[in-house]
């Protein structure tokens, strides 16, 4: 059996990134489509994790700043203790209650993605979570800066008895927590896109942009044989060319 000369035979390297991908690391992270879903092991991810820790820090976030960011301090008005700049306080809850859904949206549709059988939705869906990531965490770092700024300008005679000071305290630093965590976030969706995607994963037969799904090359040793062929025992070698002659019976 010969192989035809325009088939390249696969490679070790080609092959253990077959392996890889069939043992559930291949098409954008995920394993087979219809896949039983494991919580345990979807608990213990770093992605899972990190989408945590980001539900969390910005529930303090927005949270501190709603009950106790603002003050009356010789007035009925209430008062932003960021130095008195609404915006502030404003900046803090909005990126702070948006992060909180937004952990929420991704933790349910990291749940999910393994059931999405359609390639190009999880590639959409990851693109989508490098894109809000990236774009928080920056969000993140200029809030943080913004909020420690405020806060340096904001003098002792603007809080009495340290009105609200905790929760000043508490808005920066889990700020500051938040870059590094939605940072995360940020570079784990860029490596599930860097993984791409493998058609064999999917129950069913998808294509892409039109074109059928190309099958990795099977992997089965190919053996030339090495036997030549022999006659069957016990028989003679006939003369092709020379006709059968027949004794005619004497009666």
């Amino acid at each position: 059996m010969c192989v035809p000369a325009s088939v390249p035979r696969p490679t070790a390297h080609s092959l253990n990134n077959i392996k890889r991908k069939m043992d559930g690391v291949g098409s954008f992270g995920a394993g087979r489509a219809g896949a039983a879903f494991d919580p345990i092991a979807f608990i213990q991810q770093p992605q899972t994790i990190l989408r945590i820790l980001s539900w969390l820090f910005s529930m303090v976030v927005f949270g501190s700043i709603i009950n106790e960011g603002y003050v009356n301090h010789g007035s009925e008005r209430l008062y932003c203790v960021f130095n008195k700049n609404n915006s502030a306080c404003n900046y803090g809850t909005a990126i702070g209650l948006i992060a909180f859904i937004a952990s929420i949206f991704f933790l349910i549709l990291d749940m999910k993605f393994q059931q999405i059988s359609s390639i190009k939705d999880r590639k959409k869906a990851v693109m989508l979570d490098i894109g809000f990531s990236g774009f928080w965490a920056f969000l993140w770092f200029v809030g943080f800066c913004f909020l420690a700024n405020q806060w340096q300008r904001t003098t002792p005679d603007e809080l009495p008895l340290n009105q609200g000071a905790d929760a000043a305290r508490a808005a920066i630093t889990f700020s500051f927590f938040s870059i590094f965590t939605w940072a995360g976030l940020t570079v784990r969706a860029v490596q599930k896109y860097m993984l791409g995607t493998d058609m064999s994963l999917f129950t069913t037969e998808h294509t892409i942009d039109g074109n059928p799904p190309v099958q990795p090359y099977p992997t089965v040793p190919v053996t030339e044989p090495t036997d030549t062929y022999q006659s069957p025992p016990f028989t003679e070698n006939l003369d092709s060319n020379t006709a059968p002659t027949y004794q005619v019976p004497i009666y």
